[in-house]
């Protein structure tokens, strides 16, 4: 016998980002705000002046990507239960991308799903971690490799919270900005190649053209099987020096800016690339002051970490290189030989 249950029904998920002065938020329901110390001594006063809620928890948790694990997904929980959030209950993501992933995942497996919203500080957060609903949790096997797909109910990407970064965090939010353009967008790389993103109002531009390609891509593949993938270029090889130098060198974005110029090697090394459009993406991510280079170890070792990505299956290795500005190919047919040739040029001496 078979008794089919027929589960077919349409949920719609789509949200606003508002990238804006934040206005007042009121929800009449149990809120706890998720943060780290760094956040709140800079804005958390400025938060609470436009928050109204029925309830309110502050839960705070280290700052840095090592935190993202299990140890602390558990501190969320187990602070939420013990003040009695039910499913009604929301989640404010109220810091950078580790911040928004690791409350994102939280509420996605509180009492098997609550809302969040999210209210990223960071350039890197504002212009694309927050955007998409992947939240998640490393381990070590990789990044992200334990998490869900779990939409915000709303996105706030107040300028105002760019104003206290540190020099290398705007940096690592430009490198996911060049990511967007060299994807998708040869116009916007061409713009911002003269563009001052210190310039309150470029930056903006910048923001938005960034939420734009990034709002458009998830809405045509929210689970990443096809086209959103793209996304990830610089990532798969950014992803393994993260978790060789154990998410305590490089900030993502610097990772990102590392594997992009790795990534281009092996797009000029295809002949799908041409050397002059490969040099100005390094130009314009160090004139960020971003990393450009690495040191392997072991090109082997770097290589095998590569199976370890979400986007490979099997004993194919999936790689976004770029074929020019502004057009991206998303592959599992690069051969090892090509890869490693390129990764031996990254080899210590």
């Amino acid at each position: 016998m078979t008794i089919r249950i027929s589960l077919r029904q349409m949920q719609d998920s789509s949200y606003d980002i508002t990238i804006d002065a934040l206005k007042q938020l009121q929800f009449d329901t149990k809120v706890a705000v998720v943060t780290n110390p760094t956040v709140s001594q800079f804005h958390l006063d400025y938060l609470l002046d436009r928050l109204s809620v029925k309830e309110l928890l502050i839960i705070t948790i280290p700052d840095g990507e090592q935190y993202k694990n299990w140890s602390t997904i558990e501190q969320i929980l187990n602070e939420m239960f013990e003040k009695r959030f039910n499913r009604k209950s929301l989640l404010i993501a109220f810091g950078g991308g580790v911040i928004g992933d690791m409350t994102g995942f939280a509420a996605s497996i509180y009492q098997r799903g609550i809302d969040f919203v999210q209210i990223p500080t960071t350039l890197l957060s504002q212009v694309d971690a927050s955007v998409g609903g992947k939240t998640g949790i490393n381990n070590a096997y990789g990044k992200n490799l334990i998490g869900a797909f779990h939409q915000p109910k709303a996105v706030y990407a107040d300028p105002h919270f760019l104003t206290t970064l540190p020099s290398r965090e705007f940096g690592a939010g430009v490198a996911e900005i060049v990511k967007m353009a060299v994807t998708f967008d040869s116009d916007f790389f061409n713009w911002l190649e003269t563009a001052d993103l210190h310039d309150p109002l470029q930056l903006k531009e910048a923001i938005s053209k960034s939420v734009q390609t990034k709002a458009r891509v998830v809405a045509e593949d929210e689970k990443e099987r096809g086209i959103r993938a793209a996304l990830n270029y610089g990532h798969t090889f950014g992803h393994v020096i993260e978790n060789e130098t154990r998410y305590s060198t490089y900030l993502h974005g610097e990772a990102v800016a590392i594997g992009m110029v790795m990534a281009n090697a092996a797009s000029c090394a295809l002949g799908w690339m041409d050397d002059e459009e490969a040099d100005r993406i390094k130009s314009l991510l160090q004139r960020h002051g971003l990393p450009t280079s690495y040191v392997i170890a072991d090109t082997d070792r770097f290589y095998e970490t590569f199976y370890l990505d979400k986007k490979s299956a099997d004993q194919a290795i999936t790689f976004i290189l770029a074929r020019h500005i502004g057009d991206v190919e998303i592959t599992d047919s690069v051969s090892e030989s090509v890869i490693k040739s390129v990764l031996t040029q990254y080899k210590a001496d």
